[in-house]
């Protein structure tokens, strides 16, 4: 028999939960290292890698049940002794994974930027990508499974991975690349928004029914450690069925329990600042941790009404051993709920600011950190007020914070807009995963939806050389809004040419609100709602009787992968040669 793996890769904690064609879905213990020599089993894994040299944590205090001594080690203790060894400590890795900034595959984390005085203390230490240390991630996951499980081995399992509605089809791809250097050959992946629906669905069983109608629509407020995810799924009728169908999906909003973490951080530092003590560039990233820390106790079930935060001295910078400070409940509920979750009318709108010309090659953070201005924006843009909302991500536990969420949408409607009541916030992603599968198999409800967005390619004209004038771009529609896995689409007989032999620039584009243009549709490249994804470099090359810059006349096929990724072939019309333009890979038939 098969099981049903649903893993949350999530920005700071990660899941897996299990179900089969008869069984429901429910959440599987971690077992992971939690204290020096320490092993005990916890229900989610924290996104955190801990890359230590042998002094400052010796190789056996890392060991596993299934594994000999390890030079790192992921989840509990990763975080709790990262926040003392910070330039050794790897978070975040899933917003590194969607930085086009950067080089996904290059080891860059831990990440230094622009903080020279690091240098002599990261020397010597291991550096991993974003790619492996989400691989890394996955592989324990797999290994904890493994051992628990000998005999259902988790890569014999039907595997889905979620990922956010937003990612764009590279994240998107590095994700499954991560997966398979996990060893998970084979994966599906689901969109965050849509496993908290199914989790939602799981738990209702036929009762959901009951509490939705035909015209209802649902939000589902997914604000987690990295990032924001909105998306509405709307409920309608078929034949007098009851079907599913996600309408809307927002942008990527690099903003959440990360940005947080920051602000508290600077509460705390100005509160160092003002008692006359100074922290060096070490000390900033373990306060950062600490607070990270602080944050998810001041906002839980029941919160303290302070928790101390302490940073280790260095030596002769400062005098009088450890530096202390505290963070208060109200601290966390005022200047969070204040700053990240403001009042602000139904036609806000998030505040853009200029940047510098020179930037630090970090994380591209949210510029406007309300994430209220966010939510007004996202619901204004396509026009559907929800009459229901489901929460989802480690930000949303925070009763305060739902609260203003509710009292926000129900001043914009009008009336009255319900919660439903889903799974547990930490694990709901994981367990809608595993539901989702049993969904696959033909048992529950599918959300209909497809791809989130419509994606394009740039097409230059041919035009006579003019100075001073580039080629007008136009963006070719390769795969419409809502083309579903395991799709393909040829597009309409262009004459079109792809260069071989030399090292060529490709344009893609990205649209969430148009959903009238259908495969081949040809528009202006800077139409409004298009959005241009980061580009690709490639050299296809000439082989045969081909030479370098000539102009192969080709057509274009469009496919969904059944595990969820975008793949766009350009096939030869003389019939030798199919080549994937698919970001750093290149197939070739």
């Amino acid at each position: 028999m098969t099981r049903i793996l649903g893993i949350d890769l999530g920005t700071t904690n990660s899941s897996i939960a299990t179900s089969t064609e008869a069984e429901p879905s429910h959440a599987v213990q971690i077992t992971q290292v939690t204290g020096p020599g320490e092993t005990a089993e916890r229900p989610t894994l924290p996104s955190f890698l801990l890359l230590p040299n042998e002094q400052e944590v010796p190789p056996a205090h890392l060991q596993l049940p299934w594994s000999g001594a390890m030079r790192y080690t992921v989840g509990t203790f990763a975080r709790e002794r990262g926040a003392e060894l910070p330039h050794r400590l790897v978070s975040s890795a899933k917003s590194w994974l969607c930085n086009p900034s950067i080089d996904r595959t290059a080891q860059v984390l831990p990440f230094r930027g622009a903080q020279r005085e690091l240098e002599n203390e990261m020397e010597g230490g291991e550096r991993v990508s974003p790619v492996n240390a989400s691989a890394r991630y996955l592989a324990h996951l797999r290994a904890a499974w493994d051992d628990a499980n000998p005999d259902e081995p988790a890569d014999e399992q039907e595997v889905l991975v979620t990922v956010p509605a937003s990612f764009d089809p590279v994240a998107r791809e590095l994700t499954v690349v991560a997966a398979r250097e996990a060893g998970f050959d084979k994966v599906t992946l689901l969109e965050e928004p849509q496993a908290a629906f199914y989790a939602y669905l799981a738990a209702k069983g036929d009762a959901w029914r009951k509490e939705l109608s035909p015209g209802d629509v649902v939000l589902v407020c997914d604000v987690g450690g990295g990032t924001t995810d909105f998306s509405l799924i709307e409920v309608g009728n078929a034949e007098g069925t009851l079907v599913l169908e996600r309408i809307a999906v927002g942008d990527h909003i690099l903003l959440g329990g990360d940005n947080m973490d920051l602000a508290l951080a600077a509460i705390a530092g100005k509160q160092i600042t003002d008692a006359g003590k100074t922290l060096d560039a070490m000390q900033q990233r373990a306060l950062i941790h600490q607070c990270r820390r602080a944050k998810e106790l001041l906002l839980g079930e029941k919160p303290p009404k302070n928790v101390p935060i302490t940073i280790l001295s260095r030596g002769s910078k400062l005098v009088g051993g450890t530096i202390k400070t505290e963070l208060t409940r109200e601290h966390a509920t005022q200047f969070i709920l204040d700053g990240f979750f403001p009042i602000v009318d139904a036609n806000a709108a998030a505040q853009k600011r200029r940047t510098m010309g020179l930037r630090e090659m970090g994380l591209p953070y949210a510029h406007d950190p309300a994430i209220t201005r966010h939510l007004a924006e996202f619901i204004g843009r396509f026009g559907r007020m929800p009459t229901h909302v489901l929460f989802n991500g480690g930000v949303m536990k925070a009763a305060q914070l739902q609260a203003r969420i509710m009292e926000l949408l129900r001043t914009w409607a009008g009336r009255d807009v319900r919660v439903l009541a889903g799974a547990d916030l930490d694990l709901a992603v994981a367990l809608g995963a595993a539901h989702y599968g049993q969904v696959r198999a033909g048992k529950g409800v599918r959300i209909r939806g497809g791809t989130a967005r419509a994606y394009y390619i740039g097409i230059e004209s041919s035009m006579p050389a003019i100075p001073g004038f580039s080629p007008p771009i136009k963006a070719l529609c390769v795969a419409p809004q809502g083309l579903e896995e395991g799709s393909t689409v040829e597009l309409p007989d262009d004459e079109l040419g792809l260069v071989v032999g030399e090292l060529s620039n490709f344009r893609f584009f990205a649209a969430a609100t148009r959903k009238e243009d259908g495969a081949g549709a040809l528009i202006d490249a800077d139409t409004q709602g298009l959005v241009e994804l980061d580009p690709v470099e490639k050299l296809v090359e000439a082989d045969g009787q081909r030479k370098a810059g000539d102009l192969v006349p080709v057509k274009l096929e469009a496919h969904v992968t059944e595990v969820g990724t975008l793949e766009l072939w350009c096939v030869a019309r003389d019939g030798n040669g199919r080549w994937k333009l698919e970001y750093s890979v290149r197939e070739r038939e």
